[in-house]
């Protein structure tokens, strides 16, 4: 095996620390805040830690008393678990055929080109059909409608990266079993689908990150704790004369967790996805 330089290492160990400490700085000073009194908070100069930690804020928010900020805060979660869940769970059942057809047949890749061009368009260019169709299948400020509204953003980008995923896997596989007389939905069940497992987990997993901290149309589209979403929660707690920037902080950490604790419980599927079809030969 060859040997690094000790300069070089040393230099792949400091721009690892970098990296690490530019993304994960604003992490931490969001949880500092989340346990920083309104005192340290506006002392000047700024305290980097707390004189006395201070959990309430959390049991503010998970609180489920009835008319409370914790119950609404509660409800927006569950409604963005729900919307998230929904929009991912359609988004890859429409993306692998999809994905396996543009994959195998690629006359027609050009129509997944076209659907990924809508992404050129602002939000608000589709915000009015959009709210007008909504409006007329009565799914206005309903989890469901949202959801279909997620659907029309997650499938062309989930197709986008199934695609990759089909594409690694040779198509020798799939006349194999054809010719041993294996359907084609069994070619999928069996063969195909199995071997692209990965690059599904990678794609399940950022379609939910992107339902989830979706936020524009999560706005326009409901009004209540029927619908309302995590992220239009977090906007409500500053939309206030007064803003405790501490209790915004604590929600921010909150609405951290789920995707965080996905990622980790699916990093090695996500670690395998990303790096599918890197290495060939």
């Amino acid at each position: 095996m060859e040997r690094q330089a000790p300069l070089f290492t040393a230099f792949i160990y400091a721009s690892a620390l970098l990296l690490a400490a530019v993304i994960l700085a604003p992490v931490l000073w969001l949880f500092i805040m989340s346990i920083s009194s309104a005192a340290d908070l506006s002392a000047k100069p700024l305290n980097w830690w707390p004189d006395e930690i201070d959990l309430s804020r959390y049991g503010v928010l998970l609180s489920t008393l009835e008319n409370s900020a914790g119950a609404a805060f509660v409800a927006s979660l569950l409604n963005s678990l729900k919307v998230a869940g929904m929009a991912t769970l359609a988004a890859i059942a429409v993306a692998i055929p999809s994905a396996w057809a543009v994959s195998r047949t690629p006359a027609v890749s050009w129509s997944l080109y076209a659907v990924i061009a809508t992404y050129m368009l602002p939000p608000v260019a589709l915000a009015v059909p959009l709210y007008m169709g909504l409006a007329t299948l009565g799914l206005l400020n309903s989890v469901f409608g949202l959801a279909l509204v997620y659907l029309t953003i997650l499938a062309p980008f989930t197709t986008w990266l199934l695609k990759s995923g089909f594409d690694a896997i040779p198509k020798e596989i799939e006349s194999a079993a054809m010719i041993d007389g294996a359907r084609l939905d069994q070619i999928l069940r069996i063969i195909t689908l199995p071997l692209a497992a990965p690059v599904m987990a990678t794609s399940a997993l950022f379609a939910f990150l992107l339902a989830w901290d979706e936020f524009f149309y999560a706005l326009l589209f409901t009004s209540d704790l029927r619908a309302k979403t995590l992220t239009v929660a977090i906007a409500d707690l500053a939309g206030g004369r007064v803003s405790d920037y501490g209790l915004i902080a604590t929600a921010g950490v909150l609405a951290a967790l789920p995707p965080v604790l996905i990622g980790l419980v699916m990093q090695k599927a996500l670690i395998s996805g990303l790096t599918s079809g890197g290495v060939k030969g």
